[in-house]
């Protein structure tokens, strides 16, 4: 999948600013930011859902939105919400996405079966898909998006309703797609979510910040993140957010994280020295030392360093 310049305008509104996108095959490829950040106005623009402004598209190498009624045989696509008919049971709502996805009838029953054991239904294919936990509401929509066998899954948000444990399953049945052969594309405003991808993309206000693996963009940080130990964690924040070099500090049970910025990753010892002095000019007894980056810190570094450049500009 491929995507150059892609854009999308909602009146003034620019919902999505000329994002350049290159998803590797048999791959899970995210998408990370906020709610707001142009990530379900991408993926619908990808998929053929909604036509760009500008930009182009090819994906599984057919020009999108031209092909897009070519591209819909071959993609699966999974909304955040429970989307299925909630007055079936597991196994019609199954049928009735083979039918409508056009898998031949001699087939389809072969694969729901396959689907029903695959994803854990044996014991519930005969309850109302409305009556089950949001954990096995989500699996049953993952077997229905991949009912026809896609070579291409988009995911928008799929877990963002479900418990941790129910989220860490739903993982390994996307790895397992991925093993398989399907390229998947999942959207997350999710940090540990983020980590589990292949490659990442980070989107802020529409617009393409980081590109990279997990390792890659964590490994461009390094000198820039310190952890503060100090008994006062809530006054030692707010003397810390003024120093000089300092692009975020976040408080994690009762140390302190500390982004600087990207001036200061060549002298990091200074800006440590920096942090010391501010606090014991306040009176704050606390210790500075070196940590690793977290996708956490480069979401933060990837928006802030983006708002300082465009406060400079102005």
């Amino acid at each position: 999948m491929r995507a150059r310049g892609l854009t999308k305008r909602f009146g003034k509104l620019l919902a999505v600013d000329h994002v350049d996108l290159g998803v590797p095959a048999k791959r899970v490829y995210g998408f990370l930011g906020p709610n707001g950040s142009g990530k379900s106005t991408t993926i619908r623009m990808l998929c053929g859902l909604l036509t760009p402004s500008e930009g182009e598209i090819e994906v599984l190498g057919l020009r999108i939105p031209a092909q897009a009624d070519e591209l819909r045989a071959r993609i699966g696509y999974m909304t955040q919400r429970f989307s299925l008919f909630e007055d079936l049971t597991v196994r019609e709502n199954l049928e009735f996405l083979a039918a409508i996805q056009g898998v031949p009838r001699n087939k389809a029953k072969a694969r729901v079966d396959e689907l029903i054991e695959q994803y854990h239904f044996a014991d519930r294919q005969r309850q109302l898909a409305g009556t089950m936990s949001g954990g096995q509401k989500q699996r049953l929509a993952l077997a229905c998006a991949v009912i026809h066998e896609p070579e291409l899954l988009f995911l928008d948000e799929p877990t963002s309703a479900v418990d941790p444990e129910s989220r860490r399953d739903f993982w390994e049945k996307l790895f397992e797609l991925a093993d398989a052969g399907t390229t998947l594309l999942v959207s997350t405003h999710l940090m540990d979510e983020a980590e589990r991808c292949h490659r990442l993309a980070i989107l802020d206000r529409g617009a393409l910040v980081a590109d990279g693996t997990p390792r890659e963009l964590t490994s461009g940080l390094e000198g820039r993140t310190f952890v503060v130990e100090t008994e006062d964690p809530r006054q030692a924040h707010r003397v810390l957010v003024d120093v000089p070099g300092v692009l975020g500090v976040a408080q994690v049970g009762t140390t302190l994280r500390v982004l600087t910025t990207r001036d200061e990753v060549d002298d990091g010892a200074q800006a440590a020295r920096r942090m010391d002095q501010a606090l014991g000019k306040a009176g704050q007894q606390g210790e500075v030392v070196a940590a690793t980056p977290n996708l956490e810190d480069v979401f933060v570094a990837a928006t802030r360093d983006g708002d300082r450049r465009g406060a400079r500009a102005a």
